[in-house]
C-alpha cells in the first residue's frame, strides 16, 4: 500500500500490553518508523500472554506489534537511559504507558523530554488519568469495564454482569492515542512545537457508554442489562430459529412493518400496541414472544432469504467469521511471516492500509538502532555484555 503519510516520522514506543502497542502499530502502518523499546530479559509483557505461535511472541503480542523495530534496553540503567534519551532527541513522538509517576521518577516525564526536544509529541497512556483520587492506580481493560459500568450493562438481566469478550477499552484507547498524536503532528507542521497528549483507559470506557451514562446523569438510575437486546428499539436482539440464531434489527416503523409481513404476521404492524417504536418498547413483553414463536418454525437460511433487505445477521463464532468469504473479500486479512493477521480497518483510495513487517523478535533491531544513534561496534558489544541490551542471534 502506497499510503504512508507518516514516512519520516520516528516514534519511540515505551509501551506494553495492548492499548499503547495498538496506538503505535497504527502509526507504523501509516508509515512511521516505530522503535519499540523493551526490557532485555522479558520484553513486552504481552509476549507471554496466550499461546506462543510465533518465535518470541504470543497471539496478543502478534496482534498489536506489526510494523515496528525492537530495541532491547534496560532504561533503569543509566547507560540504557542515555541510549533512550539520545533516541528521543532524534524522535518526533514518544509514547509511554508506565504506571503513573514512573516516567517522571526515571527522568522521562514530558517536561524533561520536551525541554530537550521541543518538537516532541509526548503521549501518555494511563489507567485513570492524571486527576482524581484514583489517578495513581493501575488498571487493565477488564478492570475498566467493571469500574466504568460496562460489565453492569452486559449479560442477561437475571444473571451477573459479564466482561465483553473483546478488549474494546484497550483497543479504543489505542485508537484515541493515535488520533491525538496525528492531530498534534498536524499542528506541529504549522507551529514547529510539539504537544502533550493524554489518554486514559477509564475515559475511553466512559466514552463507550456515552448515551447510557448521559441517561444516568439525568435520572440517577442505572440502565441495567438487556442481554442481546437494545433497550431503545424493539425488535432489536437475537432470536432463536429452528437451527440457530439471528440478530434482527427492525430499527424503525417502516422496517418493522416489512418485517411483520415477511414473517407472516402482518397484523402486528397495525396493532395499536406495536405501531410505533415507543409503543413496542412499552409492550416489549407482549410482542417478543409472538416474534420468537414465528421465527422458531423455520431454519436460519429460510429467514435470511425471507428477510432480505431488513438488517439481519446470523450469530457466528470466530471460526465461522474467519472462514466466511466476506471476511476474505474485505482484504483485511494479511499474511505476515506466514501467519494470517489483520491489517487496519481502513482503506484509502480503495486500497487496504496494511503492515509492512511482522512483529519483531525481542531485540531484533538493537544493533541497527544503536548504530544509527552513533554507537560504535565496540560500544554496542559492551552494552550487550553488560545486559543493558541484547543483540539478535546470528
Amino acid at each position: 500500500m502506497s499510503f504512508r503519510p507518516l514516512a519520516g516520522i520516528r516514534v519511540v514506543d515505551l509501551t506494553s500490553s495492548l492499548a499503547g502497542p495498538t496506538a503505535t502499530e497504527i502509526l507504523g502502518a501509516l508509515g512511521a518508523d516505530v522503535v519499540k523499546v523493551e526490557h532485555p530479559q522479558r520484553g513486552d509483557e504481552a509476549r507471554a500472554w496466550g499461546p506462543r505461535f510465533w518465535e518470541g511472541g504470543s497471539v496478543m503480542f502478534f496482534a498489536a506489534n506489526a510494523s515496528k523495530r525492537s530495541l532491547a534496553l534496560d532504561v533503569k540503567d543509566e547507560r540504557g537511559k542515555e541510549v533512550l534519551l539520545r533516541l528521543v532527541d532524534r524522535a518526533d513522538v514518544f509514547v509511554q504507558s508506565l504506571r503513573a509517576g514512573t516516567a517522571e521518577r526515571l527522568g522521562l516525564g514530558t517536561d524533561e523530554l520536551r525541554a530537550r526536544n521541543p518538537r516532541l509529541v509526548y503521549c501518555s497512556i494511563g489507567a485513570f488519568g492524571r486527576r482524581g483520587p484514583l489517578a495513581g492506580q493501575p488498571g487493565y481493560d477488564p478492570l475498566m469495564q467493571a469500574f466504568a459500568g460496562i460489565v453492569s450493562l452486559t449479560g442477561e438481566p437475571d444473571r451477573p454482569g459479564v466482561r465483553v469478550g473483546a478488549s474494546l477499552v484497550d483497543i479504543g484507547t489505542g485508537v484515541w492515542a493515535a488520533l491525538g498524536i496525528v492531530a498534534a503532528l498536524y499542528e506541529r507542521a504549522q507551529t514547529g512545537v510539539g504537544r502533550e497528549v493524554d489518554v486514559a483507559l477509564f475515559e475511553t470506557a466512559l466514552s463507550l457508554v456515552g448515551y447510557q451514562l448521559t441517561d444516568a446523569l439525568r435520572t440517577g438510575v442505572a440502565p441495567g442489562r438487556f442481554g442481546t437486546a437494545f433497550p431503545l428499539i424493539v425488535p432489536y436482539e437475537v432470536f432463536p430459529t429452528q437451527d440457530g440464531e439471528l440478530m434482527i434489527s427492525a430499527a424503525n416503523d417502516g422496517l418493522f412493518a416489512t418485517f411483520a409481513e415477511r414473517i407472516g404476521r402482518p397484523e402486528l404492524a397495525g396493532d395499536r400496541r406495536f405501531r410505533t417504536n415507543p409503543d413496542r418498547i412499552a409492550n416489549r413483553e407482549e410482542l417478543l414472544p409472538l416474534v420468537r414463536e414465528k421465527l422458531a418454525e423455520r431454519p436460519s437460511a429460510y429467514w435470511l432469504e425471507q428477510l432480505d433487505g431488513i438488517p439481519v445477521a446470523p450469530v457466528q463464532d470466530l471460526a465461522e467469521v474467519a472462514a466466511h468469504e466476506q471476511t476474505r473479500a474485505t482484504g483485511i486479512v494479511q499474511q505476515l511471516d506466514g501467519i494470517e493477521t489483520l491489517g487496519l480497518p481502513l482503506q484509502i483510495d480503495r486500497e487496504r492500509v496494511g503492515h509492512e513487517t511482522a512483529p519483531p523478535t525481542l531485540g531484533r533491531d538493537s544493533a541497527e538502532i544503536l548504530a544509527e544513534l552513533g554507537y560504535a561496534a565496540e560500544e554496542i558489544a559492551a552494552l550487550a555484555e553488560s545486559g543493558v541490551t541484547i543483540l539478535p542471534r546470528s
